[in-house]
């Protein structure tokens, strides 16, 4: 099946024919929550970098139905995703943005879900190990926004990027077999510490925020924090000692000088750092103007193998809960 990264001209013809409605998009809303959120990350960095006509806004789905931009109208396009379909603040949030005109494009996994019904145009996504990686939303909405991108700006890197979206699969695979021997001694070294901090910048502090309160906080019930590289010099380096575990994403493009100078600090005065460079996972065979935006979707899937190997040493399977779906909240 071709992805679907690689084929989204009739996006293209809807904003075509808004337009001439009088309809141009002013503004791109990015509005999940949870694991949802975190894969439009990467998108909401895109807009916000390289158009110089849109406002790109990123919003967990709660607030957004709650505290409504009121910005959101008919020159709005309103990404909204939700796995299952039925996530009740996602499906609010959906409401209110078809309800105020906006073009409400829907992502799931689920097709017959709830938030379908919400949607001028909905995405039914691939899911699983054995999918493509452009066939999952983090790609998708890359995808989609490249598309806005393009309709608003002419953007110049357009080429490039979907060269990216052919290419990125590829890597990923490679990169997932690269690290399997090194998440299981990640695994064997840390199962039993109860504290990380996970560090990244970039298009990838949204992974770097989704792998803490996802992976590590959902999935194996253990303390974690995100930190932005280049917020790490103003306040949090003063947690800084040889009993800190540290997760470093370190991302190629622009935003890699912030990485490395938060790697030569915790190589003085830190004892247990996980570094995954993005580089030397073979990220670099992307364009250079492009590559910024692709290293998040190497690192879900690189530390895919990471979360794994941690569940089997510490006989925690990824899919318990005690809470969620289970009790009323």
């Amino acid at each position: 099946m071709s992805s679907f990264a690689l084929d989204a001209s009739s996006l293209a013809e809807t904003l075509d024919s808004r337009a001439r409605d009088g309809h141009s998009v002013r503004e791109v809303f990015l509005v999940a929550c949870g694991g949802s959120l975190v894969d439009l990350y990467s998108s909401r960095f895109l807009l916000a970098t390289e158009s110089r006509r849109l406002r790109a806004d990123l919003c967990t789905a709660n607030e957004f139905a709650h505290a409504t931009p009121k910005a959101l109208g008919e020159q709005s396009v309103a990404i909204v995703c939700s796995h299952g379909g039925g996530t009740r603040e996602t499906v609010e949030a959906a409401t209110s943005a078809r309800s105020r005109g906006a073009l409400t494009i829907t992502l799931t996994h689920n097709p017959t879900s709830d938030i379908a019904e919400l949607a001028d145009r909905n995405i039914v996504y691939e899911w699983g190990d054995e999918t493509n990686v452009g066939d999952n939303p983090m790609a998708i909405s890359l995808a989609l926004c490249l598309e806005i991108l393009r309709h608003v700006d002419s953007y110049e890197h357009y080429d490039d990027f979907r060269r990216g979206l052919r290419e990125i699969d590829t890597i990923v695979r490679t990169a997932r077999k690269k690290v399997q021997e090194r998440a299981a001694r990640f695994a064997d070294r840390y199962r039993d510490s109860d504290m990380f901090y996970v560090l990244s910048s970039g298009a990838s502090f949204g992974h770097a925020y989704g792998f803490s309160i996802c992976s590590l906080m959902e999935m194996q019930r253990l303390n974690a924090s995100a930190i932005h590289s280049g917020e790490f010099f103003h306040g949090p380096l003063e947690i800084t000692d040889e009993t800190r575990n540290f997760i470093v994403l370190v991302n190629e493009g622009r935003t890699r000088p912030l990485d490395e100078r938060l790697l030569e600090f915790l190589a003085r005065y830190a004892e247990r750092c996980e570094v995954i460079d993005a580089r030397e996972l073979g990220i670099d065979a992307l364009p250079a103007s492009v590559v910024d935006y692709f290293n998040p979707v190497l690192f879900y899937s690189v530390l895919c193998e990471y979360r794994a190997a941690l569940a089997r040493v510490r006989n925690h399977p990824l899919d318990t809960r005690r809470y969620m779906g289970k009790v009323e909240y």
